[in-house]
């Protein structure tokens, strides 16, 4: 077998693999932050999680698809390390820069739920003051 498919066969079964586990593992831990963005709301919070896993598998393996040719061929084993160590590392970049960009946009989907909530009066209106003739 070629050493380039070799390449092309590591790269697509670390790529895939890790891929599963950074959404498995932000998947079980993002549930919890979800919940507290949509106020408790488990049913809707469950919902959204598994959206954001699906966008995320098809966001990231789509990547890793398109990343997967090269123009060089891979002659000798180092080769296989280098070209590897190259596409391995841009996928990880990737994947955290997609990770980085949900917990940005859901913290600032949760501030909004906070300053929404510190906006409501702490008391409910009693009364009502009729407004003078004078303005």
């Amino acid at each position: 077998m070629d050493r380039t498919v070799i390449a092309y066969v590591i790269y697509l079964v670390v790529s895939i693999a890790l891929t599963v586990w950074v959404a498995r593992t932000l998947s079980r831990n993002g549930r919890i932050f979800l919940a507290d963005v949509l106020r408790g709301n488990e049913k809707l919070a469950d919902a959204v999680n598994h959206l954001l896993v699906v966008g995320f598998y098809l966001v990231n393996l789509g990547f890793v698809a398109l990343y997967l040719s090269d123009d060089d061929t891979v002659v000798d084993t180092r080769g296989v390390f280098e070209a590897l160590s190259t596409k391995l590392g841009v996928v990880l970049l990737v994947l955290g820069v997609m990770h980085l960009g949900n917990v940005y946009v859901l913290n600032k989907i949760r501030r909004r739920g906070v300053m929404e909530h510190e906006q409501v009066p702490p008391v409910a209106p009693q009364d009502w003051v009729a407004p003078s003739a004078r303005a």
